[in-house]
């Protein structure tokens, strides 16, 4: 009777490629499963970036499947695992030793002006909205009451663990995530005697959720973690924290602060 089916994903640097193909040897002897169709469980090899691919592909599967990240470079905030740990990596999940962890994650709705229902989107990080050549003009809701005009680059909604990437370079707070929240950020925007925006990131609780209404035009560029979303004439996008959330497996805590400590700081 095998364990588990697991399906492993890697980037195509060759010390991932090495670190996969050691780990699929020591997960078959362990006797589970390679399924890279239908798994349980998820391994991505390499750095987020990776791992962030491995999501996606499985994201309609969230409530069945659970991940687990193995670096083979620096340290990141979803891969716990080094790929000279393999066997370590391997017993562990084995046994099942550490207490299942989980992540909350950001359901983006788009609905553009010749669709009768929204697509819908989940984000690991965060979604931005953006205008290609002119300045992006948006009316920003909290719970359908009109929270400013924003007018800029465009807008950038994070999640907690999102909040280290994209979000922290556009000003954005850094959130623990085991805060069950989301994050706006404005991406420069115009604040002078004619337009002002609050001109600060806002956290915004799971029981509310947001709305932005655009200007009608046909060159927003919406993203989704690393992923561009082709709209044309959006009318308005919707964000808020989904039902659905991201599964580890096997997962090592490490201080939430250590890592922040860790990528952007160093030894002091």
């Amino acid at each position: 009777m095998t364990k588990g089916k697991v399906a492993i994903m890697s980037n195509q640097q060759e010390s991932s490629f090495a670190a996969k193909e050691k780990l699929t040897t020591l997960l078959k002897a362990a006797d589970y499963t390679i399924d890279q169709n239908d798994p349980e469980i998820i391994i991505s090899i390499g750095g987020d970036g990776t791992f962030l691919s491995a999501f996606h592909m499985f994201d309609h599967k969230l409530n069945h499947v659970r991940f687990l990240g193995v670096h083979t470079g620096h340290l990141g905030f979803y891969t716990d695992w080094r790929d000279f740990e393999l066997e370590e990596l391997v017993s562990n999940l084995s046994n099942d030793e550490h207490p299942p962890v989980s992540y909350p994650l950001l359901d983006v709705q788009v609905k553009d002006r010749y669709q009768t229902q929204p697509q819908r989107f989940l984000a690991l990080n965060e979604a931005t909205i953006k205008r290609a050549t002119r300045t992006m003009v948006a009316d920003v809701y909290i719970k359908d009451e009109i929270f400013e005009r924003f007018r800029g680059d465009g807008l950038s909604v994070s999640t907690p663990t999102g909040s280290t990437a994209y979000n922290k370079s556009v000003g954005g707070a850094v959130l623990h995530p085991r805060i069950n929240a989301f994050q706006l950020a404005e991406i420069a925007s115009l604040n002078n005697r004619v337009f002002r925006t609050l001109g600060s990131p806002i956290i915004i609780s799971d029981s509310e959720w947001l709305t932005v209404h655009l200007e009608e035009s046909s060159d927003y560029l919406v993203t989704i973690d690393r992923f561009t979303i082709q709209h044309d004439e959006i009318e308005w996008l919707s964000f808020k924290i989904a039902d659905e959330r991201v599964h580890f497996a096997s997962y090592r805590h490490m201080h939430f602060w250590h890592r922040v400590k860790d990528a952007f700081i160093g030894e002091i």
